[in-house]
């Protein structure tokens, strides 16, 4: 079997029923809500143990600390330095290349720092026990480029995969899960359906549904309006704000696109290429004023709005 990343975003977003607000709860009363109860719990106890604690503050799910990102002797980005609060929407946002998909391997634990640390919930991730990055790792879901999906598997198997690998639920239980993260994408009476039988928007709602599977505290998406049209993409926006309020979740996004950054981001980070470190850290409205020249002309599309007479680079 192999990803559906080459091949799921080349149906037009105009499917049926191609991004409509999902409706439906956040818990099911079979094994949903059981799930849902615990993860929360979890998460719950593991941000009252913060108070005090060498990783962050009370309001800090993650914190990233003089982080050193690295391919064996290049320096993709050093000294990172930035925080990630409860329940916020975060923007990861720089130019091509410049190394926002690694960072945010490396908070998903994909890939580890050649220096420095970053702490979850309290501990450091990196330096964690196996026991404990397991527990971390499944307080995670992550929304990949290009969906991920399994292509020989229908949608409700692949959202179903999580809870196989993971939990214990009955057959009954897993599939009310499955067809309520289904319904609140959007995609209620589409769980038959292969992933080549769909929209790419399709898919990316999908993949979120999967990544939603075992109720995570934090979803990363990957470029989720990559190969979006402008409608699709902006309802991707609107999605992802509702699964944040909806979920209580904390939303950290990978993205250049400025539309979707200035729409729902509560803060963002500037990695910046030239000097291979952050430039900026703030609401997009503060960074669109930044005195950092890259940060400001990046966040106006090029356009200086402090040079006299606007000039476009």
């Amino acid at each position: 079997m192999r990803s559906n990343c080459d091949i799921s975003l080349n149906g037009a977003a105009g499917a049926a029923g191609d991004f409509p607000v999902g409706t439906g709860s956040a818990s099911c009363g079979t094994g949903g809500g059981v799930l849902v109860g615990a993860s929360k719990k979890m998460a719950g106890d593991a941000v009252g143990a913060l108070a005090g604690s060498p990783g962050g503050l009370s309001d800090e799910i993650f914190r990233v600390e003089n982080l050193t990102m690295a391919y064996g002797d290049y320096v993709v980005m050093r000294d990172l330095n930035f925080s990630v609060k409860r329940g916020e929407i975060f923007f990861i946002m720089g130019g091509s290349g410049c190394g926002k998909s690694t960072l945010l391997r490396h908070m998903i634990g994909l890939l580890k720092p050649a220096k420095g640390a970053i702490w979850y919930m309290g501990k450091n991730f990196s330096e964690a026990s196996d026991d404990d990055r397991a527990g971390m790792l499944r307080q995670f879901g992550v929304l990949y480029q290009g969906g991920a999906l399994w292509t020989s598997m229908t949608l409700a198997e692949n959202v179903e995969l999580p809870l196989r690998e993971f939990t214990n639920v009955s057959d009954s239980d897993a599939a009310d899960i499955v067809d309520l993260k289904l319904s609140l994408v959007g995609l209620n009476g589409f769980g038959a359906f292969y992933p080549s039988e769909i929209s790419g928007g399709m898919c990316k709602r999908a993949g979120l549904a999967r990544a939603m599977a075992l109720d995570p505290s934090v979803l990363f998406f990957d470029e989720p309006s990559a190969g979006l049209d402008p409608i699709s993409s902006h309802r991707l926006d609107e999605l992802i704000v509702q699964m944040r309020d909806s979920l209580g979740a904390t939303v950290v996004v990978v993205s250049h696109e400025l539309a979707s950054i200035f729409a729902i981001a509560d803060r963002a980070l500037f990695l910046d290429a030239g000097s291979h470190t952050q430039a900026a850290v703030g609401s997009p409205r503060e960074l669109a004023d930044s005195d950092n020249p890259a940060v400001r002309i990046f966040m106006n599309r090029g356009v200086d709005p402090r040079a006299k007479e606007g000039s476009r680079l």
